[in-house]
């Protein structure tokens, strides 16, 4: 049985418009401008999320947005066809390591100072990132590959990563992963190296949604 996928779209909608999402998991986070989802309005810099199907309309200015959908497994990742918006799938990913039993959807903000860096780690489940300020060096399967604003990538929890921060700037990024519904309102990282757990950590967090699926 194939799994779901979780993708992630960007979407530009000009002032005004609004578009109608099917019924699904998801989390909408902001970018620049406002939007409106079933009337109630969500500012620059906060995110949305729910599960029943849903009408956006960008406020007075417009709205860049970053939306996460969990797919069922064949659902299509297709944007939608409404006037006024402009939709671009960023990545989606099939959850090859999706952890078994209930589930819980996380949506959260992982920021770092000049310098800073998550030491080698796991996590409990897959999730997309994309980083929203500065540059980070993702360094995971015996590769090291650098993301500006912007750029999105895949993590499937099971392997170990290193996240380093630029030198000269903040950095952050938006991440959505899905994970066992035993971590509700806990950490979903592991640190590879016992040595680390002890640490000071540079990386701060500003969660979501931290919401059961299903």
């Amino acid at each position: 049985m194939r799994p779901p996928t979780l993708a992630l779209f960007e979407d530009i909608v000009s002032a005004g418009a609004a578009f109608a999402l099917p019924a699904r998991p998801r989390m909408v986070f902001v970018v620049h401008g406002t939007t409106a989802v079933d009337g109630a309005e969500t500012a620059e810099g906060a995110a949305w999320h729910g599960q029943q199907a849903a009408r956006l309309r960008a406020g007075p200015h417009g709205a860049a947005l970053w939306r996460w959908d969990l797919l069922a497994p064949g659902d299509a990742a297709r944007p939608p066809g409404s006037p006024g918006i402009r939709s671009t799938l960023k990545l989606a990913a099939p959850l090859e390591t999706l952890p078994e039993g209930d589930l819980l959807l996380r949506g959260d903000s992982v920021a770092f100072p000049p310098g800073g860096c998550a030491f080698r780690h796991t996590h409990q489940g897959p999730g997309i990132r994309c980083l929203i300020e500065g540059g980070i060096r993702i360094d995971t399967h015996g590769r090291s590959t650098p993301y500006g604003p912007g750029g999105a990538w895949y993590e499937a929890g099971p392997e170990p990563v290193c996240a380093q921060a630029a030198a000269d700037r903040p950095s952050r990024f938006i991440r959505v992963m899905i994970l066992p519904r035993a971590l509700l309102g806990q950490s979903s990282i592991r640190y590879v190296d016992p040595a680390d757990r002890d640490k000071p950590r540079s990386q701060t967090y500003r969660v979501f949604v931290d919401a059961p699926i299903g």
